[in-house]
């Protein structure tokens, strides 16, 4: 399986270069980034051992959809895509908060309300509710941007308290996070889908906020089909869904959850490949076209003529 899990380049005025779990940053000069989505794939906030094949042109080319189809709402950070893989932007100083809104209750959410918890970032959640069920309004369950492990879950008057982001500037995230979910569910709906939680990021670059990263990707958010959501729901089922909480049910079932001591089960090359198949799935349903798989063959070499041929127009 030809998969890329590392990076290694040296640009043209490259003046840093970020690893993250699942994408590598580079940083051109002062004011440019080279974000490229690697094939890794991380689950409770560790990197599994062996790439996705294709997950991350189908992690670029859903972000990138998404922030064009956005730009009327926030400005964003996106100026180019010169490789499937691939997307460049204006650098940001980024928020150290990530926003975090949710339509539904379910996964880590759900998780935590089924163990007594009746709060949620400081926002109380009333008795009685079910797996999946639909608030009457979206909550933004905002959360610290951790530099390395887990992110922690933090109100929105605690990131005001400690300066983490000033009152005047969060009522702004806030309104640019409804707006976003509304597009993406809007979205999600004309192609059959609900747009259940998700994440976004933001930043800020000559006093102005950008929307940063990625944005409706299975990686940062949760679908459900529309249809058959209601009769699951009312007979307790689980719902199909597209994100990548199929691969931390698979990890839970094999005995991981990312703690100390616990082995990340065997990830076969059939396994692999069925990943990758639902990640082609939810690009093409979200996106509404076929999924164009790019020469795979020498994928490190791919991207770093595609970028320097972009470079060099700089």
């Amino acid at each position: 399986m030809n998969t890329l899990t590392r990076t290694d380049y040296q640009f043209p005025g490259q003046t840093g270069v970020y690893h993250g779990k699942v994408r590598d940053v580079y940083s051109i000069g002062e004011d440019k980034l080279v974000m490229i989505a690697t094939d890794r794939i991380s689950a409770f906030d560790v990197i599994l051992p062996k790439g996705i094949p294709y997950k991350g042109q189908v992690l670029n080319q859903i972000a990138s959809t998404f922030l064009d189809a956005t730009a009327d709402i926030v400005p964003n950070w996106k100026e180019a895509s010169p490789d499937p893989m691939v997307t460049v932007g204006v650098r940001c100083e980024p928020y150290k908060v990530e926003m975090v809104i949710r339509g539904y209750i379910t996964g880590s959410a759900w998780r935590e309300y089924r163990r007594g918890a009746r709060t949620l970032c400081g926002i109380p959640l009333p008795e009685g509710l079910r797996e999946n069920q639909r608030f009457e309004t979206p909550l933004i369950t905002p959360t610290t941007k951790a530099e390395e492990g887990h992110d922690e879950n933090i109100s929105k008057e605690e990131i005001i308290a400690q300066g983490l982001v000033s009152r005047e500037e969060y009522e702004q995230l806030e309104k640019y996070t409804y707006a976003l979910f509304k597009r993406g569910t809007e979205m999600a709906a004309d192609k059959g889908l609900i747009l259940v939680d998700t994440k976004y990021e933001f930043g800020k670059k000559d006093g102005k906020i950008y929307l940063i990263d990625e944005i409706h990707t299975p990686d940062s958010s949760r679908y459900f089909y529309s249809e058959g959501y209601e009769e699951r729901f009312e007979s307790g089922e689980e719902q199909r869904q597209l994100s990548k909480e199929f691969v931390r049910m698979w990890l839970m079932e094999n005995g991981f959850q990312g703690q100390e001591g616990q082995q990340v089960p065997e990830m076969t090359d059939a396994y692999c490949e069925s990943v990758s198949e639902r990640y082609i799935e939810l690009y093409e349903r979200i996106v509404g076209e076929k999924f164009i798989k790019a020469d795979a063959a020498n994928l490190a070499a791919r991207i770093e003529k595609n970028i320097m041929q972009y470079l060099k127009l700089l």
